[in-house]
């Protein structure tokens, strides 16, 4: 007869492939659901901004702010060279300052160069640096007649002139025969040609006036007459001397709306 008696259950073998499988989606799972992938709608804990919505499903930022430093002000420019007292001397509303600096205290050799002042960055050269002549003795703060020393301050400018025709200058200027240089220099060098350009700094004089007024508020023995003109090649009495194309730019970059000035001395002393 055949055998009735009950047979043992045995669980089903497993695939080989379909265990290996299952391991793998779980491994994915545990893969995605802590890093995620960018553009993933369904890992929970995200804090990229690329999907956290508002309430009105607009896209937001969850991460942290970005730092913002806050914008450094800016400090306007001050003319090299000169300091507090120098500074303090030219006045609020000029922005344009030709600068005239000495070598030394009694040197006849200076640099010039011209500034304008911007309200948001400051004083910014408005030339390139240009050689000069000044007087043959150099610089003094008392500046008398006959002493051969160029006055040391700041100055207006407001007149000009020369023997030549204007070169396109703002400023007034001042044409005629007048203007004509004679005689030698302090090295013996002709002065002729030197006052075909000029313009008045308005050292003991009339502003508003032709440079050849000799008005001297100050009185007679503190000197006048003191110009920028052209360069003759040495020393001068108490003026400051510009090559000659130089002084044709000075004339065209001088403007009376800007209410120039010019600060002179030794460097020492505009550093004071």
């Amino acid at each position: 007869m055949p055998d009735r008696s009950p047979r043992p259950v045995h669980p089903p073998r497993p695939v080989g492939g379909l265990l290996l499988t299952a391991g793998l989606l779980a491994v994915g799972l545990l893969v995605t659901g802590c890093a995620g992938t960018a553009g993933s709608a369904d890992a929970p804990g995200r804090s990229d901004a690329s999907d956290q919505v508002d309430n009105a499903g607009h896209a937001v930022s969850g991460g942290p702010s970005p730092l913002v430093m806050a914008p450094r002000a800016l400090e306007p420019e001050e003319i090299p060279g000169l300091g507090a007292a120098t500074r303090a001397a030219i006045p609020s509303k000029s922005s344009q300052a030709v600068v005239v600096t000495g070598a030394d205290r009694d040197s006849d050799r200076s640099a010039v160069r011209v500034y304008e002042r911007d309200p948001v960055t400051g004083w910014q050269p408005a030339s390139d640096e240009w050689p000069a002549h000044n007087a043959v003795r150099g610089w003094t703060d008392d500046h008398r007649v006959g002493d051969l020393r160029s006055p040391i301050g700041v100055f207006g400018l407001t007149d000009a002139g020369g023997k030549l025709a204007d070169p396109g200058t703002k400023l007034p200027y001042d044409r005629g025969p007048a203007f004509t240089a004679t005689g030698t220099g302090a090295q013996g060098e002709p002065l002729a040609g030197s006052f075909d350009y000029v313009v008045a700094i308005n050292y003991n004089r009339k502003p508003g006036t032709t440079p050849l007024d000799w008005t001297r508020p100050l009185g007679a023995e503190k000197g006048g007459g003191i110009w920028l003109h052209v360069d003759h090649g040495g020393a001068t009495q108490g003026c400051v001397s510009l090559p000659r194309e130089r002084m044709r730019e000075l004339l065209r970059l001088l403007d009376p709306a800007k209410r120039p000035v010019v600060v002179m001395g030794d460097w020492n002393a505009l550093g004071r």
